[in-house]
């Protein structure tokens, strides 16, 4: 009996295949048009994030070619961020009046190494801290929330910190295949809202770019929503 043949090759699903048959992926979109198309491509039933995936031209073995930076999002994100501040006591109500959800001093990071439950998206802390702070390094830095000077969350203004990531600052660092991951924004935001987030965002990139990368730091960019096809774009 000949044995049957399995095939393992994911199939879209008809929504997802109707959405992908809106886009001609031989194009290079502009940002207003790829925004519509994201927007009408759109295949969830809840308030997607819309994503930016830019493949950048760095080697990302290089210590001195890495991307990192912030950048302030003029509309937000659309993700309400739960901030975690662990401050010196004379900080602590000037941050939770700024809108971190969780704050506390050195009995927190304690917490933390002990195992406590990390129900926050990002951490704050001052520049006399982060010697007590290396006791979380293992815990935080494999989740990406470790304070770190470049992306502005080791401040001496911890109550300022808070209150711009509130607003939409986000920080951005490329990964291992040299591609920057960015949510900038959502499905229901207006197309000239989420343009205007693509733009700060991509000029940010930008002006991040190391001196020792010569050329154009961006090799090719692409929008999508969640769980929605890539669009190729002009950014």
């Amino acid at each position: 009996m000949p044995k049957r043949r399995i095939n393992n090759k994911k199939r879209d699903s008809k929504r997802f295949a109707q959405a992908k048959s809106k886009i001609d992926f031989s194009k290079t979109y502009s940002i207003a048009d790829a925004v519509a198309l994201a927007k009408e491509t759109s295949t969830t039933k809840f308030d997607a994030s819309v994503e930016l995936h830019v493949n950048l031209d760095i080697d990302p073995k290089k210590g001195d070619q890495l991307i990192r930076g912030t950048v302030t999002l003029p509309h937000g994100t659309g993700k309400k961020i739960a901030i975690c501040a662990i401050v010196p006591e004379q900080f602590q109500k000037e941050v939770k009046a700024a809108g971190a959800t969780v704050v506390g001093g050195t009995e927190l990071i304690d917490e933390l190494a002990a195992g406590r439950k990390i129900d926050f998206d990002i951490v704050v802390t001052t520049p006399d801290f982060m010697k007590d702070m290396a006791k979380v390094a293992k815990v935080l830095g494999p989740k990406g929330i470790m304070p770190n000077p470049k992306t502005d969350t080791v401040s001496s203004n911890p109550a300022k910190t808070v209150e711009q990531l509130s607003k939409g600052k986000v920080s951005f660092k490329n990964d291992a295949s040299a591609i920057v991951h960015a949510v900038v924004g959502k499905a229901s935001f207006t197309p000239a809202n989420l343009a205007d987030n693509i733009e700060a965002f991509m000029d940010a990139l930008n002006k991040s770019k190391p001196a020792t990368v010569k050329g154009i730091l961006v090799k090719s960019s692409y929008l999508t929503t969640s769980m929605g096809p890539s669009i190729k774009i002009n950014a």
